[in-house]
């Protein structure tokens, strides 16, 4: 039967296309054949929400998403059953398996996927992306790439710092190192904020497959419902014929029990993942998977006026909230955005996809977890003390997949301004203790120093006198890097710290 070798087959390209989506997540930004934000270019939830909400189309992100919405229309939801990481992470995740078949307690369980994709869409109307937290795609690079990579690495390091006191192993350490740090793992050690809170919301969503398997995908997942509301027009459906013998073995198989005894074991399209899992236990030939034309019947948990004009509402709620809040009001003192971003529609143009964070080779990216308020929730900001802008990089510009950090040639994210520095008399050594610290004149790296020495005599307390350096910033040649700021050797707060520019000098 061909859809039993399909079956077998789909495994095999569930793992090709998880195996891609690690290898575009670990070398992003070093692949000059393959853009790292391939899946989110096949992902038309993100797609459709930036245009929404940015009031422009992203000529990647169109052909994407016509593309995604062409597959859909012949095959409804099977890019959830074979590409999509997050389905295949839930289908390696052990589940609850029963010998009989196992019917969802409530319908309305079903509705809400559709609820949140209709919250999502109508939000992004209104100009506010933070929904987009929900996407499976963003979920699973967020956690991967801020969660799971990094504690990876610092395991790695531990075993091998374990290792290297044994003398014998120390040249395959050292063999180890210098075949795999720089090219697969990255030279420093990354560091994210919030990292705990992801694995933990990660961590949830695989142990909610001891409740149903596949819950995400059956009752929240909003990508699954866009693509599921597309499939009720699908070219290719499942059909059970009159063989059938109602042995509910195919109600079994299925993973996300869209097989229903009530409807003669008939397959909701929009639910139909296209796993093929029941397609070896018919053995009478009573289902096939044919070409069909029309639309499928609308059930229960389908979206209804109610339910849109309910999820409508709470948008319009949230962003009323959102603009209501403390951070709509000022933006916070230390909120520093990647170079180019420092702009009021960069909340309606990032799709909080996470790629910025990762190629960023200092981690001084950072996802906003308060800094920009819930509506700038998991947008990049720099955190100059954790990593500076490096002065030689604009990976976040040419990695970013809507341009919400335009992609700057180099020489002009050199001179774009993101931020000043302002040295902090009462913690600065010079000023304080009297004793010269060159450290962050030394580190500037603009062409004309933007922090320079005054030598001055300073008197001691003891009245003794002493020529001293000290730093101070010109702000007309200061960009914003931080590599002051990351470098200054004092403990805690730094004395010398980066702020947002004002609106007179935003552009350099």
């Amino acid at each position: 039967m061909i859809a039993t070798t399909l079956r077998r087959f789909r495994r095999w390209v569930q793992l090709a296309a998880f195996v891609l989506f690690l290898y575009l997540l670990i070398w992003a930004g070093r692949l000059p054949f393959l853009r790292a934000d391939l899946f989110f270019l096949a992902d038309p939830l993100t797609g459709l929400a930036n245009t929404l909400a940015a009031r422009h189309i992203v000529a990647p992100i169109l052909i994407g998403g016509v593309l995604a919405f062409a597959f859909a229309l012949v095959l409804g939801r099977a890019w959830c059953g074979w590409l999509c990481p997050m389905g295949t992470i839930l289908d390696w995740t052990p589940s609850r398996h029963t010998k009989r078949y196992d019917p969802d307690p409530a319908h309305w369980l079903r509705a809400l996927k559709y609820f949140l994709l209709i919250l999502l869409l109508a939000a992004a109307a209104f100009g506010a992306l933070a929904f987009l937290i929900l996407d499976p795609i963003t979920l699973v690079y967020r956690a991967l790439t801020t969660a799971v990579w990094p504690a990876l690495l610092f395991i790695v390091f531990r075993v091998e710092s374990l290792l290297y006191q044994a003398p014998l192993l120390r040249g395959a350490v050292d063999a180890f190192e210098t075949v795999f740090r720089g090219r697969v793992m990255p030279v420093q050690q990354p560091y994210y904020a919030g990292n705990v809170l992801v694995a933990l919301v990660f961590a949830a969503i695989l142990a909610l497959n001891a409740v149903r398997e596949r819950f995400w995908c059956r009752y929240l997942c909003p990508l699954g419902a866009l693509l599921g509301l597309v499939g009720k027009v699908a070219l290719l459906r499942r059909t059970v014929g009159n063989a059938c013998i109602e042995c509910q073995r195919c109600a079994r198989a299925c993973p996300t029990g869209t097989i229903d005894p009530a409807r003669h074991f008939e397959s909701d399209p929009s639910e139909c993942i296209m796993c093929l899992e029941c397609a070896p236990t018919c053995s009478r030939a009573g289902q096939t998977f044919a070409g069909h034309l029309g639309a499928a019947a609308w059930q229960s948990y389908d979206p209804s006026r109610r339910q849109f004009l309910a999820a409508t509402g709470a948008a319009l709620a949230t962003v009323g909230l959102f603009g209501a809040e403390r951070a709509s009001g000022r933006d916070d003192a230390h909120l520093i955005r990647p170079p180019g971003a420092a702009k009021p529609e960069f909340l309606s143009q990032c799709i909080r996809c996470g790629i910025c964070l990762k190629v960023c080779p200092t981690s001084g990216l950072q996802p906003s977890l308060q800094q920009a308020g819930w509506a700038g929730f998991w947008t990049p900001v720099l955190t100059p003390r954790l990593g500076h802008c490096d002065y030689g990089c604009n990976a976040c510009g040419q990695a970013c997949p809507v341009g919400a950090i335009p992609p700057l040639p180099l020489e002009e994210k050199q001179i774009t301004v993101i931020g000043h520095a302002y040295v902090d008399r009462s913690r600065c050594i010079p000023w304080v203790d009297n004793r010269n610290c060159l450290v962050c004149e030394e580190m500037c790296p603009t062409p004309e120093k933007a922090i320079l020495l005054d030598e001055v005599t300073a008197r001691a307390a003891d009245g003794t006198e002493t020529r001293v350096l000290r730093p101070y910033v010109v702000h007309e040649r200061c960009i914003g890097c931080g590599i002051c700021e990351n470098r200054c050797p004092l403990n805690g707060e730094a004395a010398i710290r980066v702020y947002p520019p004002s609106e007179l000098t935003a552009v350099g």
